[in-house]
C-alpha cells in the first residue's frame, strides 16, 4: 500500500461531509467496525452520490508520521459523535476531531509495553479495527489489540482504564488450557461489545506449533473471563468425536476467529467463522472431519454455549479459512420473510442459513 496515511485522511473527509447533513435513517456515525454488528457496511447517509462525489475536496490530511518497510495500515476507524479513532502503522491509537483532522490524544502500546525498538512487533501484527463500549454515560472504552495484547483505553482521555485486567491489558496467550507463551497469538480484527462483555477472536500461526483459536469473552470493567467456546473441543463438549486423536485438543491449534464477528443483538446470537485447523497444508497429525474449523458457529453471546455450526469443509488441507464475518440479513424466500445469515467463502460459495437453526435456506449438496 503506496499512501496508507493519506488513505486515512481521506476516510475521515468523506464520512466527515456525510455526517454533517441529513440521513434517511437514525445511523449517523460508524460506532462499529464493519458498520454495525450486523457487519452489514451500509450507511443511510446519501448527500453523497454519483452526481456530486466528484465535487468533493481535501479539508484536511492527518500524518500519523510512523510508517515504514515492516508497517501496513489496514484500519477501519470508528466515527463516534465528533470524534475519528483509527490506528497508525505501528499500531499507535489515537482520537482526532473530526472536523478538523487535529488530534486529541495518542497511545502508544508499544512504548506502554516496553517493545519500542522491536521491529517484529509492529510487522506481523496489524490493527483492522477497534472496538467500542459506553454505558450512555460518561464511561467510553475502546478495545484494541496490538502484539499479543487486548487493551483497554479510556476514549476520553486516551489513558489505559488500570482496572482492566492487568494494568490496562489482557495477554491472549492466557485463559487458553494450556501453555502457548512462546506461540504466536495476536488480535488483528476486532472483537464485538455484547452487553457488558467484550468478546474476542484471536490470530495463531498457522504452522504446526501453534495455539488454539478459542473464542473468548471478558467483562468489559475488570477483564475477567466471563465464558469461552472451545474450537477444538475437549473431552464432553459436542465436536470432540471428530478428532480421531483423543488428545488432539491437547497439542493442536488453530480454527480460530481471525475474521471478526457479527452478532444478532436482539436475539443475543453471536455468529463466528472460524479458519482452518494447524497445519494448514497437512492433516496427518488431525485425522477426522476437526471440529469446529472451517465453520459457522451460532453461539448463545450470554453464555457461550453453541446454538448451531455448519462446517463448510471437513478436514481441510487447501487453508479454506472463512475470512469473513457472516452478514445478518433479512430475506424473502417464496413470499415468506426470512431471518437469515449469509457467509461468503474462498471456495466461491454463499451459504445462506436459518438464523435461529443454522437450517439452510437453500439446499447443500
Amino acid at each position: 500500500m503506496k499512501s496508507p496515511i493519506l488513505f486515512c485522511g481521506l476516510l475521515a473527509l468523506t464520512t466527515l461531509v456525510a455526517c454533517n447533513h441529513s440521513e434517511k435513517n437514525g445511523n449517523t456515525g460508524w460506532e462499529v467496525y464493519g458498520g454495525s454488528k450486523a457487519n452489514n457496511r451500509y450507511s443511510p447517509l446519501f448527500d453523497i452520490d454519483t452526481a456530486n462525489v466528484n465535487q468533493l475536496q481535501v479539508a484536511w490530511t492527518y500524518h500519523t508520521g510512523d510508517s515504514g518497510a515492516l508497517t501496513q495500515i489496514q484500519v477501519n476507524p470508528l466515527i463516534i459523535d465528533t470524534i475519528l479513532y483509527g490506528v497508525s502503522p505501528r499500531l499507535k491509537l489515537f482520537a482526532l476531531n473530526a472536523a478538523t483532522g487535529k488530534r486529541i490524544w495518542q497511545f502508544d502500546p508499544a512504548a506502554y509495553a516496553g517493545n519500542s525498538k522491536n521491529p517484529y512487533y509492529f510487522s506481523m501484527n496489524v490493527c483492522r479495527g477497534l472496538a467500542y463500549y459506553s454505558d450512555g454515560k460518561s464511561d467510553r472504552r475502546i478495545f484494541f489489540g496490538a502484539s499479543s495484547y487486548l487493551f483497554c483505553i479510556d476514549a476520553n482521555s486516551g489513558q489505559p482504564d488500570t482496572s482492566f485486567g492487568s494494568g490496562g491489558r489482557i495477554d491472549l496467550h492466557n485463559d487458553l488450557g494450556r501453555d502457548v507463551n512462546s506461540f504466536f497469538v495476536a488480535a488483528t480484527t476486532p472483537g464485538i461489545v455484547y452487553e457488558d462483555m467484550i468478546i474476542i477472536g484471536d490470530r495463531v500461526d498457522e504452522g504446526a506449533a501453534a495455539a488454539p483459536g478459542h473464542i473468548r469473552a471478558y467483562d468489559v470493567h475488570s477483564g475477567k473471563l466471563r465464558w469461552i467456546f472451545h474450537t477444538i473441543p475437549q473431552p464432553g463438549e459436542a465436536g470432540y468425536e471428530s478428532w480421531k486423536d483423543p488428545e488432539a485438543y491437547k497439542h493442536i491449534g488453530g480454527a480460530n476467529s481471525w475474521a471478526g464477528f457479527s452478532l444478532d443483538e436482539e436475539k443475543g446470537i453471536l455468529f463466528a467463522p472460524t479458519g482452518s485447523a494447524s497445519y494448514d497444508f497437512y492433516g496427518g497429525k488431525r485425522l477426522g472431519d476437526n471440529l469446529f474449523a472451517n465453520s459457522v458457529l451460532a453461539i448463545d453471546a450470554k453464555t457461550g454455549k453453541r446454538i448451531w455450526h455448519f462446517q463448510t469443509v471437513h478436514h481441510d488441507v487447501w487453508d479454506r479459512d472463512l475470512s469473513s464475518a457472516p452478514v445478518v440479513v433479512n430475506l424473502t424466500k417464496d413470499g415468506k420473510k426470512i431471518e437469515a445469515v449469509a457467509q461468503t467463502t474462498k471456495s466461491g460459495f454463499v451459504f445462506l442459513f436459518e438464523r435461529n437453526t443454522g437450517k439452510p435456506v437453500y439446499p447443500i449438496n
